[in-house]
């Protein structure tokens, strides 16, 4: 069995200064390391379209709070996308996202490639003193930094080196608005549309003028509570499904409410404006209670399973939610596990449609697909289910057979536009060279083809599946979130919701659609040279203090190990337990993209001399996914380290 941890460096590293275009939430102010010496500095290297750095943010605020005098956050963005190297789109993102610490704008990978980041999220922490102590890659590490820095304080209040006080955080100036980064909107059968004021942290009815507000659902704070309209609470509400009549009577509510940040579903009530929670029991499915271990399938068993008791079921950033007239259930955009989920509202059962929970871009049958983040959902007239797929740009469907599978059906995955979590542009044409850039909605128009919400290109895509062509409805918006075909006029509009502008308008649907090519795109990210043959691959990961890793059903780690090209990769793909494997890679493949999937399982405890871990004790799953470029040279190297959990 290969070992799970790995030995801490002795070496003190002194962290690189902080370089890049600009700061955010400073007021004005630069800031540098020596302006933090005294604090305790956590880096969170982010982007904002990645859902997984966006958790990471949640995780953070209440070590903020509690650790205000002498934490102070760093968030260094290095854009993934094109578009997130625009300073205006970063500062609506800052906005957005209620983010309360500085932010360092770093649209080169400057301090990025300073810290030698390889994945977003990554964290990395720096004492008072300016050295690193820790990295840690993916989210999840809250609980592990919960005792770390409690570490930290004791040991630098004892050498003098911890300086108490408030941090360079300075408030923005707040902005009052209608409609706050508006998400997903839903047309009603009285004319009217329901729209998830997502930034608002509510829903608003509007009338046909899309500018009358009607009434609101929800208190428009942040939080969590049922009841009635005026009292009920959202975190950022995203997707909304009509369910058809019948069903709607039978479970006593209209209409399903993707609440991305409670990690829940809610339902309401039309006709009173009453809030429930249908799915979903608060806590993010990454995170789990009860025994965790990691299965040879890259499943994580733990004593909630999926099933129809929805209210005791895990779920992660459910982004957008659709009625399928062929599952007869909800499908459900499970954007924080990359999968497609359904809940049958009449039942209670929640399934597993589609996705192994594997990020990336894969076809096939529905348990052996990938997804990256999947946002936006929408069924056309065969009962056909189609993705927005942001995170690899790509437009995806679910088709249906006849044979056994969920609902009663064979489920399988296949892409219409898109190429892989790096490649994104703005291309039109034949589908299979055509590209979209970080797309968030679907809609199905009326000839059967497929708009699209192009968010960070700021327009209106059309795919035809007939022709599998691909043009340009609309462009020059605001991150477009969702797009909808109003047929509530005489002639067929597109609605779209422009989030960044606030906003809800029609547009003509256009006799002659645009061609656009603006080029294909791949995201740059520095290439680390190695050498052809025998390349030791190994994953730090050390247990937080407090913690113990779960082996009580054998290994608790995991790896998993792919290339692109294949070819890349001679020996070493595939996926087996412990976190280092000798990789071979070919002499015949100059570059190429390693991807590579850790996981590793730690519970509370031992709270005795035993050494066994409690029955009761919560345990916690730690997972990354690396794509990391590497060039093949003849003095390349010949391991390569990355760290789930490293500790300096």
């Amino acid at each position: 069995m290969e070992s799970a941890t790995n030995t801490a460096s002795t070496v003190r590293i002194r962290a690189s200064e902080l370089e890049g275009r600009g700061w955010l939430n400073t007021g004005g102010a630069e800031l540098n390391l020596e302006k933090l010496r005294g604090k305790i500095v956590i880096l969170d290297f982010w982007t904002f379209c990645c859902i997984n750095c966006l958790h990471v943010l949640d995780e953070l605020r209440p070590l903020e709070q509690e650790y205000k005098d002498v934490l102070v956050t760093v968030g260094v963005h290095s854009p993934k996308f094109e578009h997130e190297a625009d300073p205006v789109a970063l500062a609506a993102a800052v906005e957005r996202y209620d983010i309360t610490h500085p932010v360092l704008d770093d649209p080169d990978l400057i301090t990025w490639q300073a810290y030698s980041a390889r994945a977003w999220p990554t964290l990395v922490v720096v004492d008072p003193e300016g050295y690193i102590v820790a990295h840690l890659s993916g989210e999840g590490h809250a609980a592990g930094l919960a005792s770390f820095i409690p570490e930290l304080i004791a040991e630098h209040e004892a050498k003098g080196t911890l300086h108490r006080g408030d941090g360079p955080y300075v408030a923005p100036e707040p902005v009052s608005r209608d409609l706050r980064f508006p998400g997903k909107v839903l047309p009603l059968a009285d004319g009217n549309f329901l729209v998830a004021d997502t930034g608002h942290h509510r829903l608003v009815e509007m009338g046909p003028d899309l500018a009358t507000v009607i009434r609101t659902i929800g208190a428009g704070t942040k939080g969590h509570s049922d009841g009635p309209a005026e009292r009920a609470e959202f975190n950022e509400p995203q997707g909304l499904a009509l369910l058809p009549a019948s069903l709607a009577a039978q479970v006593g509510y209209d209409v399903v409410v993707a609440d991305s940040v409670n990690h829940r579903l809610r339902g309401i009530t039309l006709a009173t404006g009453q809030v429930r929670t249908v799915a979903g029991n608060g806590v993010q499915r990454l995170l789990e209670a009860g025994p965790a271990r990691v299965d040879d399938d890259g499943a994580t068993a733990s004593a909630t399973e999926l099933g129809t008791a929805p209210l005791e079921i895990a779920l992660s950033s459910p982004w957008d939610v659709a009625y399928s007239s062929v599952l007869e259930t909800v499908v459900v955009a499970m954007a924080g596990t990359h999968q497609i989920f359904g809940f049958d509202p009449a039942s209670g059962n929640v399934t597993i449609v589609a996705g192994n929970g594997l990020e990336g871009l894969l076809d096939g049958a529905a348990d052996q697909a990938w997804f990256a983040q999947p946002s936006g959902l929408t069924e056309d007239a065969k009962g056909n289910i189609w993705v927005a797929d942001s995170e690899t740009s790509a437009l995806r469907v679910l088709k249906f057979g006849d044979a056994a599978g969920p609902g009663g059906r064979r489920v399988t995955v296949e892409t219409a536009i898109g190429e892989g979590l790096f490649d994104f542009g703005f291309r039109d044409g034949d589908a299979a060279q055509a590209r979209l850039q970080h797309p968030l909605g679907v809609a199905v128009l009326p000839d059967g083809s497929v708009a699209v919400a192009d968010t960070y290109n700021g327009a209106v895509r059309r795919y035809d599946p007939a022709t599998r062509q691909v043009s340009t409805l609309a462009r020059g918006l605001a991150e477009p979130s969702d797009v909808l075909l109003d047929e509530s006029g005489e002639v067929p509009l597109l609605m779209v919701v422009e989030a960044n502008r606030h906003q809800l308008i029609r547009l003509p649907l256009p006799k002659n659609a645009l061609q656009v090519d603006e080029g294909s795109v791949q995201t740059q990210r520095p290439r680390t040279p190695v050498a052809s043959g025998e390349l030791a691959l190994a994953v730090r990961f050390s247990a937080p203090t407090g913690q113990k890793l779960d082996d009580r059903w054998g290994d608790p780690t995991q790896l998993k190990v792919s290339s692109t090209p294949p070819e890349l990769l001679v020996s070493g793909a595939g996926t087996s337990v412990g976190l280092s494997r000798t990789l071979v890679l070919s002499p015949d493949v100059p570059e190429g993209v390693l991807h590579l999937t850790a996981r590793a399982a730690a519970c509370d405890g031992p709270e005795d001399a035993s050494g066994e871990i409690p029955d009761h004790a919560a345990c916690h799953l730690y997972q990354q996914d690396w794509g990391i470029p590497v060039l093949l040279s003849a003095d390349g190297a010949s391991e390569l380290v990355l760290d789930l959990r490293g500790m300096d």
